[in-house]
C-alpha cells in the first residue's frame, strides 16, 4: 500500500519509522511518503493560511497550496486514491473504517491546521479521488497530524504481513463490535491476585465461553452504546 501524507509539520511522522510499521516500510509492505505543504507555496514567507471570509477568529488554510500538492500526489493516479482529511465535522473513524481503508492501494492524508482547510479543497479533491472526512471522536485537536498517525497505525496493522500473528487481529476490541476480553500471563498468582481458574483449566471450550461472557460484560459496563448499535 502507498500512503502519502501532506502536513506543515512533516517531522511528526518520523515516528512511523519505529515498531511494526517501521518494519513494514523496510520490507516494502508500506510505502509512506510525507510531504511538506510549504513546498507548494511561492511567496517568500511560504504562507499557507489567511484570514477567513466573513470574519471570525483564527486563520484558514489557503486552497492553492493544497491544490498544487494534490495535483502532484494524486493527479492522474491510477487507481484513483482515497483522500482522507481528518475533521471534527467528519464521519466517525471506527475499526470497520480502518478495515475498509486497508483494502485500498493508495491513501492520501491531508493534515489541516488552524481553523481548517478552505472548503473548496474538498470539492476539488473529489475530482482526483474518493474524499473521506473522518473524525477520531467528539473533540478538537490542534491539527490533523495526531489523528492521521492514529489512522495510519489502525489501517497499516491490518495489512497482511504487518502483524506477525494474524490471529491476534481477530480477537481484538471492536473487531466483532465488542470490547476485547481481559488478558493474563505468568505468574498465576501475582501480589495475591489470581488468574481466573478457567484459563488454567485446559478446557478450550470453557475458555472460549468465558472470554465471550467477559466481552459482553465489559462492553455492557464500559460501552453500552456498542450493544445498542
Amino acid at each position: 500500500m502507498r500512503i502519502d501524507v501532506v502536513s506543515i509539520f512533516p517531522t511528526i511522522f518520523d515516528a512511523l519509522e519505529v515498531s511494526l510499521l517501521g518494519k513494514a516500510r523496510q520490507t516494502g509492505l508500506l510505502d509512506v511518503r510525507v510531504h511538506d505543504l510549504r513546498t507548494y507555496t511561492h511567496d517568500r514567507h511560504r504562507t499557507v493560511d489567511d484570514t477567513p471570509y466573513g470574519g471570525g477568529a483564527g486563520m484558514v488554510m489557503k486552497p492553492e497550496p493544497w491544490g498544487l500538492a494534490l495535483d502532484d500526489i494524486a493527479g492522474g493516479a491510477d487507481p484513483r486514491p482515497v483522500i482522507v482529511f481528518p475533521s471534527p465535522a467528519g464521519e466517525r473513524f471506527t475499526q470497520a473504517t480502518a478495515r475498509e481503508l486497508s483494502q485500498a492501494s493508495h491513501l492520501v492524508f491531508g493534515c489541516g491546521r488552524y481553523e481548517g482547510i478552505d472548503e473548496r479543497v474538498f470539492d476539488y479533491a473529489a475530482g482526483l479521488g474518493e474524499v473521506r472526512l473522518l473524525s477520531l471522536g467528539d473533540y478538537v485537536l490542534n491539527g490533523g497530524e495526531v489523528a492521521v498517525m492514529a489512522m495510519i497505525e489502525a489501517i497499516g496493522r491490518l495489512i497482511p504481513g504487518v502483524v506477525g500473528n494474524p490471529e491476534s487481529l481477530v480477537e481484538e476490541s471492536h473487531e466483532d463490535g465488542l470490547l476485547e476480553y481481559p488478558s493474563f500471563t505468568k505468574p498465576a498468582v501475582w501480589r495475591e491476585r489470581e488468574v481466573p481458574p478457567v484459563l488454567l483449566s485446559g478446557n478450550h471450550g470453557a475458555v472460549a465461553t468465558w472470554r465471550r461472557e467477559q466481552q459482553l460484560e465489559r462492553t455492557r459496563q464500559r460501552r453500552p452504546d456498542l450493544l445498542a448499535d
